[in-house]
């Protein structure tokens, strides 16, 4: 009888862990699971896979998981969130090392070094869509609405503020309004980013202002995106922030953005009236 095929799965927090474990189980793979104490979600227990709890600066204990359990292939799935790497992370001696080689702690050169070691230890670490290519945005207006004109103008100069932003690996998100850069994304993610833009437009109620309240959002992939780790991700929760903040627009990248939720998140879209553009 042949045994099924093994897949790690290092899960971050949100949903994206569960549509990978889900799809990997539904092609047959036997997955065997690092969770990080300090982002995932406790339902993982639950999800019929092999669950190994570890803290995010314990890299020794990831490898010997994986090697005790035969894992040579791994996915990286969900966000583990900047300030979490930075402040709250006690690094064993070998992350302790990695993190003392790095000539920039960005997340491409912290879990780029992370998968250079993951390799050299016989556990290759493949791209985090492998298994949910249907969920990646299709090229095109996905909603209902188009981009009004307004819109289509802060897209063009949304796309040209993040294209710089995002290839220091600062942020993947910005919000405009009439051609104006209301907010960045650092490292407070995109939700906060998109929050603290509506703050600011309903700070400026009543005043006198030339500046257009209507807020669109641009989340684009980096320029050379590695699709093993930090994919852009959109969900129905990012449709409701939007919303609260006054955003009517979102713009993302066409076949490496991640629709988490599927056509619901079109769906939520359409439900407020909300125009998403995929190029």
């Amino acid at each position: 009888m042949t045994s099924s095929p093994k897949l790690g799965l290092i899960a971050g927090n949100g949903k994206f862990p569960f549509l990978v474990l889900d799809a990997a189980r539904a092609q047959g793979y036997e997955v065997v699971v690092a969770a990080i104490k300090e982002e995932t979600l406790p339902e993982i227990d639950h999800g019929g896979a092999i669950v190994h709890w570890l803290s995010l600066g314990e890299l020794s204990k990831l490898i010997e998981t994986f090697q005790r359990a035969g894992v040579t292939r791994a996915v990286m799935a969900g966000q583990v969130k900047h300030k979490q790497i930075f402040s709250s992370i006690k690094p064993d001696w070998r992350l302790a090392k990695l993190l003392l080689s790095l000539g920039t702690r960005n997340t491409d050169s912290l879990l780029g070094a992370v998968a250079k070691v993951l390799a050299d230890e016989g556990i290759k670490l493949e791209n985090s869509t492998a298994l949910l290519e249907p969920l990646l945005a299709k090229t095109g207006v996905l909603t209902q609405r188009a981009p009004s004109e307004e819109e289509n103008e802060n897209i063009v100069y949304g796309r040209g503020v993040a294209q710089q932003l995002a290839q220091y690996d600062i942020g993947q998100t910005v919000v405009i309004a009439e051609a104006a850069c209301v907010a960045v994304e650092a490292m407070e993610g995109t939700d906060a980013t998109i929050e603290r833009a509506g703050q600011l437009m309903r700070s400026l109620a009543g005043e006198a202002s030339t500046l257009s309240r209507a807020l669109t959002v641009v989340k684009i992939a980096k320029p050379k995106q590695d699709m093993r780790f930090d994919v852009p991700v959109i969900g129905i929760n990012t449709i409701a922030v939007m919303k609260l903040a006054g955003a009517n627009c979102l713009a993302i990248d066409a076949g490496k953005c991640l629709l988490l939720d599927g056509d619901s998140v079109i769906h939520a879209a359409d439900a407020v009236d909300l125009a998403i553009r995929a190029d």
